[in-house]
């Protein structure tokens, strides 16, 4: 099918690919609500089989590895989310794969131009669109479906809304939903949440700092049960998320409920393939994308005064169980969603950062993040995933400040910076980022 055009609702086209990449879109502007793609993997009822068959921004993977959420882009007035379809992967028992838009922050009449696209994974051919355009009161949209016909792919346009929104949508094929309608009869300390499905990294020693390492529990030989207990119930889905932006740039974590545990941060990015501008400063900037090397680091200040950087330079990984109680996963060269650069920040001595600075840096790959298009996810152990954009660069910046933590005794805050710096001749990343935020450390050469 040609790129030009565009199906019309109920028709369908057939999916020669193995894999595909299912593309929303629409046109951002100025209360524009924010759309969020989401996946059903249903069984022939018409309805899942757990609520691990529905994949969105909080459950980014199935299980199966058969379909993944893979993020948002924004560039040039147009934003886009992504889901990755692997239909060689789909397990036998799922009859299709229902393709739906979120809107959080209003309704689809007031999105202009959304459509969804289905790409072959390969080779980036347009095997199907469908531009939707009628939508009204709805909240929540199916676009599409990919479903199965005698051993083989199809893709469906569908065009259903509901106004019920995303839980609606979800609800209507099964999977069962925890949104907090109403205040609980009593304050309860300990509210089910989704874990991270990623356990913690491990700990790295801190030689210099041993009197506050947590001390470790002599390992007991476990008691042979008379019976196996039965398995916990399934938590419920939970929809709630927070997107900071410009105008709504900051969240309190203690208001969220989301203090305690390991906090992962995760930066993820996709370099523009089409460069504009090549006579320009910016559209040089990107060089040799597929060396790009970014690097996630963390600023940090103790209540006691002491302060450091956690980062892949002189590799300064951290410690989650001893100061400063932020680990750096290692380094990944590729921006993939599944992994991506990562961090991890132990919320329960939450009580001993007093800040904290999350940034990113070009260790090399690039003169500037121009091209560059990230997304930042914050996912406390307890409470909703916190994520946001950066804003299209364009200064010859390669370091920018992300995100700023900052504890001042009664609340926990996470404020977006998106902030690009552009360091002075001769004057490392690192160290301008120290100067912009005052954190007054001393900075030599370091190695990776």
């Amino acid at each position: 099918m040609g790129a030009s055009m565009t199906m019309q609702k109920g028709t369908n086209v057939p999916v020669a690919a193995q894999a595909v990449r299912v593309e929303m879109g629409w046109r951002t502007a100025p209360g524009t609500p924010d759309v969020d793609a989401s996946a059903l993997l249903l069984l022939g009822s018409g309805k899942v089989r757990n609520d691990g068959d529905f994949v969105f921004y909080n459950q980014p993977s199935h299980s199966s590895g058969a379909v993944r959420h893979e993020g948002k882009r924004t560039a040039g007035g147009a934003a886009t989310d992504t889901l990755a379809v692997d239909l060689a992967r789909v397990e036998p028992a799922i009859d299709r794969v229902v393709l739906a838009a979120s809107a959080d922050g209003g309704t689809f009449g007031r999105v202009s131009g959304l459509y969804v696209r289905v790409l072959d994974a390969v080779n980036g051919a347009e095997l199907a669109r469908f531009d939707s355009a009628d939508a009204t009161v709805e909240t929540a949209f199916i676009l599409g479906e990919l479903y199965r016909r005698q051993g083989a792919w199809k893709f469906r346009a569908v065009g259903q809304g509901y106004s019920s929104g995303l839980e609606g949508l979800a609800t209507d094929f099964g999977i069962s939903v925890d949104e907090p309608q109403q205040a609980p009869p009593a304050p309860q300390p300990h509210q089910p949440h989704r874990a991270p499905a990623t356990p913690p990294p491990p700990s790295y020693p801190q030689p210099q700092q041993p009197t506050l390492a947590a001390p470790m529990a002599p390992p007991m030989a476990p008691p042979v049960p008379p019976a196996p207990p039965a398995p916990p119930a399934p938590q419920p889905v939970r929809l709630t998320k927070v997107t900071l932006t410009k105008e709504a740039p900051s969240v309190s974590l203690t208001k969220q409920g989301g203090t305690s545990g390991a906090m992962r941060v995760n930066l993820n990015w996709e370099v523009r393939k089409q460069f504009k501008g090549w006579g320009s400063k910016l559209g040089r900037a990107v060089a040799n994308h597929s060396d790009l090397d970014l690097d996630l680091c963390a600023l940090y200040e103790l209540t006691d005064g002491r302060k450091g950087v956690v980062q892949a330079l002189g590799n300064a990984f951290g410690a989650l169980h001893q100061p400063p109680f932020i680990h750096l996963d290692g380094d990944d060269r590729t921006g993939a969603v599944a992994t991506g650069e990562n961090l991890t920040i132990n919320l329960d001595h939450k009580a001993q950062l007093r800040r904290v600075l999350i940034f990113v840096t070009i260790y090399e790959g690039a003169r500037s993040f121009a091209d560059l298009h990230a997304t930042v996810t914050l996912q406390p152990q307890h409470g909703a995933p916190i994520d946001f954009s950066l804003d299209e660069c364009t200064v010859p910046s390669t370091v920018c400040a992300l995100a700023l933590i900052t504890n001042t005794g009664n609340d926990l805050t996470v404020q977006r910076e998106a902030r690009y710096l552009v360091p002075q001749r001769g004057v490392s990343p690192q160290r301008t980022i120290d100067h912009a935020y005052g954190w007054g450390m001393n900075w030599t050469p370091g190695r990776k």
